[in-house]
């Protein structure tokens, strides 16, 4: 089938990779190049290397104020920008989203179930529609969340898990409305999020290591150094580095690289 695909983040270059396999894209919509790092040097989107890698036509309009393409499905993935409701009327938009709706409507799904400690999470396919995420569903799948996992894994299985569900929506879509209760909103990332207080229970702590990593990084003071932590687990009497009754693993110190523990430790003495 011919799509556009409208995507600007890692997910969203995950799901038009796996799409392109399968279908031909026409175009892929995102967003502009910003300054990123420390730098500040302009960068294209994740989504944007991988339609280039690929061959795929891109466009990067600031706003959208027309239809992309001339294919006569959308399929919209983390892309990041507000498409006017006229132009969700010209044709058929599609929008993958990583959590079971209306569970996690907003722009961090998978963070926030894994800070929440959801043991389920999974991918629905909607229709495109003004209100956020709120969209007929036309294919929806679950699958469990264990308890390593960190967002990296999630969002993986998410992806292989969207280009299956849109393989069988595709073929002839089919919508019913999304239940009126159970409705929760995955709030944007602040750099609040990211604070590690030592103080709070030790299953908290690690939820917030494993849904911030491996993108940005859960941040604290460990033996009087300001660090993001990357990798935990539960501390058992064996463990070396410990903070808050969790044994870190793999941290970085600041304007330093990533590194085991042991390696830190050893840096220490």
């Amino acid at each position: 089938m011919r799509l556009v695909v409208a995507a600007t983040a890692p997910f969203g270059a995950a799901v038009l990779d796996g799409l392109a396999a399968r279908h031909e894209i026409e175009l892929l919509v995102t967003r502009p190049d910003r300054p990123q790092g420390r730098g500040r040097k302009l960068a294209a989107p994740p989504a944007k290397e991988r339609a280039l890698e690929l061959g795929i036509p891109v466009a990067q309009p600031e706003r959208l104020e027309a239809a992309p393409g001339e294919a006569g499905t959308v399929v919209v993935c983390a892309y990041g920008v507000l498409i006017p409701a006229p132009l969700l009327e010209d044709r058929l938009w599609l929008n993958v989203h990583p959590s079971l709706l209306p569970r996690w409507r907003g722009p961090a799904p998978v963070e926030r179930a894994l800070m929440a400690g959801d043991t389920e999470t999974g991918v629905t396919i909607h229709r495109t529609t003004a209100e956020l995420d709120a969209g007929p569903i036309a294919a929806q799948r679950a699958f469990p969340v264990a308890p390593g996992d960190d967002a990296g894994a999630v969002y993986e299985r998410s992806a292989a898990l969207a280009v299956d569900l849109l393989d069988e929506v595709l073929r002839g879509p089919a919508f019913v409305p999304q239940p009126e209760g159970g409705v929760t909103y995955a709030a944007k990332l602040t750099p609040s999020d990211r604070e590690l207080d030592w103080s709070r229970p030790p299953d908290e702590l690690l939820n917030r290591v494993r849904a911030l990593s491996p993108h940005i990084g859960a941040r604290g003071e460990v033996l009087g150094r300001r660090m993001t932590v990357w990798r935990a687990r539960p501390a058992g009497p064996e463990a070396e580095l410990v903070a808050g009754g969790i044994e870190l693993l793999e941290v970085q110190p600041e304007w330093r690289r990533r590194m085991a523990a042991a390696e830190f430790l050893r840096g220490l003495r």
